[in-house]
């Protein structure tokens, strides 16, 4: 197993990637066009909830959500029932995923939001000053939101107690709690240093190629195992360097040639 991802890599391909000109495509580029928060968590929401395929179907799939939602989706939720979610959302499909399915994840969102005020509050509200990461938190979070939801979350909002990496959850995270070039950030009361990598078969692969793991499951386990081995190098923000990794093997002008080892 080779090695080569110390911290003057990482940074090198940080300064190189980790900006907005490399985002396209990626369901994380349509947080941009959303300056209040309310809606930018709810989007959020969306565009993790559908970032399983094709990235050229997810983007497709995310705008023709949105569209449906009109300008303001905070506002848009709030006055919705979960009958006229459904209507909304009825013909929707993207592979799996249902204008059903998703209409269920907005009702348990909108009826979180209606007890805490906003998704911030209510996952701030589950973090404990014991967690080493987010992961306990984010466990309760799904407790509540799929609990609300009038029907199985199950595949689009993961537990971690079923040992799930919960990949798209994480990034929902990620993008919500960082906050740099690429990150557009926003929510208040979670320390980035606690966040899990968002680790799916693209990084595991590079992380296990790299040293960072020696496991050859993309579970939980591994994703914290993964998510220690970068808190070593980046103590207040394990999860810098996700974006910037994620950009090798998929963009023609991301070669692995950049990783010595």
């Amino acid at each position: 197993m080779t090695t080569g991802l110390d911290r003057e890599t990482l940074e090198g391909l940080y300064d190189r990637y980790n900006r907005r000109e490399f985002v396209h495509p990626d369901p994380l580029e349509f947080l941009y066009d959303y300056d209040e928060l309310a809606d930018r968590e709810i989007v959020a929401l969306i565009a993790s909830s559908l970032a399983y395929g094709k990235v050229a179907q997810i983007i497709k799939s995310v705008a023709a959500v949105l569209e449906r939602m009109g300008p303001a989706p905070a506002v848009f939720l709030r006055a919705s029932s979960p009958r006229s979610l459904e209507m909304k959302l009825s013909g929707f499909k993207h592979r799996m995923t249902t204008g059903r399915d998703l209409a269920r994840v907005l009702t348990g969102a909108k009826t979180v939001i209606e007890r805490h005020g906003s998704l911030n509050a209510c996952f701030t509200s589950k973090m404990n000053a014991g967690h080493e990461t987010v992961i306990p938190a984010l466990s309760s979070f799904v407790a509540e939101v799929s609990g609300e939801s009038g029907g199985s979350c199950e595949f689009h909002l993961p537990s971690p107690d079923g040992g799930s990496a919960c990949k798209r959850l994480n990034l929902f995270l990620r993008w919500l709690i960082r906050k740099d070039e690429v990150d557009p950030g926003g929510w208040k009361g979670v320390p980035p240093s606690r966040l899990v990598v968002p680790l799916d078969t693209h990084m595991h692969k590079i992380c296990y190629k790299y040293g960072m793991t020696k496991r050859k499951q993309a579970d939980l386990g591994t994703a914290l195992e993964i998510t220690a081995r970068f808190r070593e190098i980046a103590p207040d923000d394990p999860v810098r360097y996700d974006f910037a990794l994620t950009r090798l093997g998929i963009r023609e002008d991301a070669s692995f040639d950049q990783i010595s080892g």
